[in-house]
């Protein structure tokens, strides 16, 4: 038993090791020479393209304001979600591009872009927003049709006579 390693110093010197690193590699912001930062969010068939700055709180999908091309206050509550969440509501402008999908998947897709690009400007809101799940991209897709199927599962109506 006295043969044990004990120590990380004792670690590296058996090992022939100088230093052992036990810092977590620190994250640097990516901004671009606008000071903006870029991300692309994805959710169904929808795809966002989203860029970030210091601002007021605007957010603008596709030229128009946010309150016009999502009109659903529901969707206007999913793109908010990220600021509320990191706790940094008001303080960024947000220009977003949308192609793809229909309304939710493309407020999903903004969701996700905003997020990436939050955590890719100030890499210290990253924590609160992995816990959210808002980094992670919703994987779930429509399922096809398949041949001799009504629908992705249904099948026609079975008679008996």
């Amino acid at each position: 038993m006295a043969d044990q390693i004990n120590t990380l110093e004792e670690l590296s010197a058996v090992a022939g090791v100088e230093t052992v690193a036990e810092e977590v590699i620190a994250r640097e912001p990516v901004r671009d020479e606008l000071g903006r930062s870029y991300a692309t969010g994805k959710r169904k068939d929808a795809v966002a393209r989203v860029w970030i700055k210091p601002g007021s709180g605007k957010v603008t999908v596709n030229g128009k304001d946010q309150d016009k091309y999502f009109a659903r206050p529901v969707l206007q509550l999913i793109l908010r979600q990220p600021f509320q969440v990191a706790g940094v509501e008001g303080e960024f402008d947000v220009v977003a591009t949308v192609k793809g999908g229909g309304l939710t998947g493309q407020a999903g897709a903004v969701k996700h872009g905003i997020s990436k690009a939050l955590q890719l400007y100030d890499p210290s809101l990253r924590g609160a927003l992995k816990a959210a799940g808002f980094l992670t991209r919703d994987s779930r897709v429509v399922e096809r049709k398949k041949y001799g199927k009504r629908k992705a599962r249904r099948s026609f109506q079975f008679s008996k006579r």
